[in-house]
């Protein structure tokens, strides 16, 4: 668990299917708001991003992934349920191997002791403002 103060190292992978992406929803029960991130986890120590990229996808939801392709580095500071964050996402583009994952309507996966929600969500939609997309720089890599 992450102690206040601390600066996460995450590596998300950006998963496109024609105009819609694979992401995760969440829910800030302080801001009463539903947010989505993209897909993937912490980086351990003595992993390298691409590798704690894998291991996520593989853990979260049994994926392998293939056509692994370094985009960027974006840092992302925010309030989440009250409490300050601060994070560095090395965000990879990437394909699932398995084409199942691409008729999915949505997958409901746990992440520690949280159930979380996987769903392919129209880029337009967070593009437009109808939906909130964290951080909103990751736009830019779709």
């Amino acid at each position: 668990m992450l102690k206040e103060g601390e600066i996460r190292v995450l590596a998300l992978g950006a998963i496109k299917n024609d105009e819609r992406i694979f992401i995760s929803q969440g829910y800030d029960p302080i801001k009463q708001q539903t947010f989505y991130r993209a897909m993937g986890g912490g980086v351990d120590f003595g992993e390298t991003s691409y590798e704690a990229l894998q291991r996520e996808f593989q853990e979260e939801i049994q994926a392998e992934l293939t056509n692994i392709k370094y985009l960027g580095c974006l840092e992302n500071l925010f309030t989440f349920n009250g409490k300050p964050g601060h994070e560095i996402l090395q965000v990879y583009q990437c394909d699932f191997a398995d084409p199942k994952f691409y008729q999915l309507e949505s997958l409901v996966f746990t992440e520690g002791e949280r159930q979380k929600t996987a769903l392919w969500v129209e880029i337009n939609r967070f593009k437009s403002g109808e939906l909130k997309l964290v951080p909103e720089q990751f736009l830019d890599y779709l």
